[in-house]
């Protein structure tokens, strides 16, 4: 099956629209197997030092690639409760980055994930694993009030408003 765009939220720092210092990225599940699919290129604005990525730049975008894969795997929106992030390499202004995130394990109250960062050669470039929490019922509808009407997401916005 094709990959589904995943829906945004206006102020977010990695998909909002609206969100001036944000990233602006389209995130995509793949709806057999739940893995979540981004590109990035970063920017002038996104070094640490000389050209380099910032590392937490890259730690953002594999949080919210994980994040992600939670949510669509729990269809429940979740929040972090554990992150790691190993860096193999360095990212480079310019340079494409893809990220996919899966999860490993799923319990009720818990979704361990996981994800790899890849350059445009193939090397991997960073890795990271997460713990992600579900929020309860009522945050979870307060969360789903805040995404934003798009077609290119009504298909993956229905999923997690019809669970």
């Amino acid at each position: 099956m094709a990959l589904l765009q995943l829906p945004h939220t206006a102020g977010c720092l990695v998909c909002g629209r609206d969100n001036p210092h944000g990233l602006r990225l389209d995130l995509h599940v793949d709806p057999d197997t739940g893995a979540v699919h981004l590109e990035f290129t970063p920017r002038p604005e996104h070094i640490g030092f000389q050209g380099v990525v910032h590392g937490g730049v890259l730690a953002t975008v594999v949080d919210e690639a994980m994040v992600w894969a939670a949510t669509w795997a729990g269809r429940r929106f979740c929040v972090c409760a554990e992150l790691t992030t190993r860096f193999q390499r360095e990212a480079t202004v310019g340079a494409p980055l893809r990220v996919e995130a899966r999860v490993e394990s799923s319990r009720p109250r818990l979704l361990t994930t996981s994800a790899t960062v890849v350059g445009a050669a193939g090397q991997v470039v960073a890795s990271g694993t997460a713990k992600y929490m579900p929020v309860p019922p009522n945050r979870n509808r307060a969360f789903l009030q805040t995404l934003v009407p798009d077609p290119a997401t009504r298909r993956s916005a229905a999923y997690l408003l019809n669970p």
